[in-house]
């Protein structure tokens, strides 16, 4: 008994001197536009200037979006007027909104393959995505009448799904999803002939090459049963969501992530779920792959104090011990959970942030914001303001 007090005890120790604490500089190094209670629905990290430091982009609902430039130490301005503004074309609104958008996803590509990153926003309510192109003189040119195809979207993915160089989009809809094949910087509509005609409400798209095979394969999470689609390596996917799982993919999932949580060299998949829009109780779902076979872990492996309902979940070596941390947004604040390195995940938030954070939490950005090599959080937040924590 003694021996394994010590061992618990050597554990908790070593937890705490390889964690880094986190500090929250919301109100010193964020510009204004994000203390703001707007409500953020996703973000993402990238170096938009193209000066060495990574600067984020977050999509606003109802609102224009948003775009913070990184000084390089993690002290953040207001670049949102990089974006164009919108101006209204007529008096009578179209919906309650206009000329802004219903913005659900971000994502931060070439796709003209100029050198210069591009940003892409999906929408929901009012069907109308967005496309602005990075030209040479760093200007974002509105380019969204190029955009083929309208949906009530919630999700979006950017890559080079069929391996020719050029990034292809897949967006997750209420209803079709869609697959853009890139045509030499003009996005195509391939749906028809690349993805699988299911009818889903798909809220997330995670990718990652499940059968080790060299290209990307496709995980969907839904409102409905989530799905598995296999990629040929020239960008045909084909749905084994019933081969690859017997349970854990009913719920209604906010967010779908692939990670090798017990390293043994293939990918795991969490499910973050909530009870929003359907009746089904969440069961945050963490699946191990056996073999190219999901097995629900769920129980014996999570030990989160409250994740009744998790809006958003992300992996990143947070304690430097070499394995994947787990960090949830909630509906109700955040969690940290710390990896043991076989995919168990025990709870360690206090060890990270001071005071408990209150709040609907949709979107976790890690990323070292001031580069000082140490991991850094922006918390994209709905109804209050986003939050920018940084490692001491």
């Amino acid at each position: 008994m003694k021996a394994k007090i010590y061992i618990v005890v050597l554990l908790l120790i070593s937890i705490t001197l390889n964690a880094q604490k986190l500090e929250e500089v919301t109100f010193t190094h964020l510009p204004q536009a994000a203390k703001l209670p707007y409500n953020s629905m996703d973000a993402n990290v990238a170096d938009i200037d193209n000066d060495g430091d990574l600067d984020i982009v977050v999509a606003i609902e109802f609102y224009k979006n948003l775009i913070f430039i990184n000084d390089g130490k993690g002290h953040f301005s207001d670049g949102s007027y990089m974006l164009p503004d919108k101006i209204a074309k007529q008096t009578t609104k179209p919906y309650q909104y206009y000329p802004y958008h219903d913005s659900e996803d971000v994502a931060i590509k070439d796709i003209d393959n100029n050198g210069k990153l591009d940003i892409l926003f999906i929408t929901e309510d009012d069907k109308i995505n967005e496309l602005y192109l990075q030209n040479e003189s760093n200007k974002f040119i509105d380019a969204s009448d190029k955009f083929p195809v309208k949906g009530i979207s919630n999700a979006l993915m950017v890559s080079d799904f069929d391996n020719d160089g050029w990034k292809d989009c897949i967006i997750g809809n209420n209803g079709q999803n869609y697959y853009l094949k890139n045509e030499k910087g003009t996005l195509v509509d391939e749906t028809e002939t690349r993805l699988p005609a299911i009818s889903d409400v798909t809220q997330d798209l995670e990718v990652g090459d499940y059968d080790n095979d060299g290209d990307l394969d496709i995980l969907v999470g839904n409102e409905d049963d989530n799905r598995l689609l296999i990629n040929d390596g020239k960008g045909y996917f084909k749905d084994i969501t019933y081969q690859a799982f017997s349970s854990g993919i009913s719920e209604e999932t906010r967010e779908a992530d692939f990670a090798d949580v017990d390293n043994d060299g293939d990918l795991d998949i969490y499910f973050a779920n909530v009870k929003m829009f359907t009746q089904k109780e969440p069961i945050q779902r963490l699946l191990i792959n056996e073999n190219g076979k999901y097995i629900d872990k769920s129980k014996e492996l999570l030990h989160f104090k409250n994740t009744i309902a998790a809006v958003d979940a992300d992996f990143f070596d947070l304690d430097n011990d070499g394995d994947l941390d787990l960090l949830l947004g909630k509906m109700n604040g955040f969690s940290i959970g710390i990896n043991d390195g076989k995919g168990n995940f025990k709870e360690h938030t206090e060890q990270f942030i001071k005071y408990p954070i209150n709040g609907l939490i949709v979107d976790i950005e890690v990323a070292d914001f001031n580069q000082d090599n140490k991991p850094d959080i922006y918390l994209a937040c709905f109804g209050i303001n986003d939050k920018l924590f940084l490692s001491k």
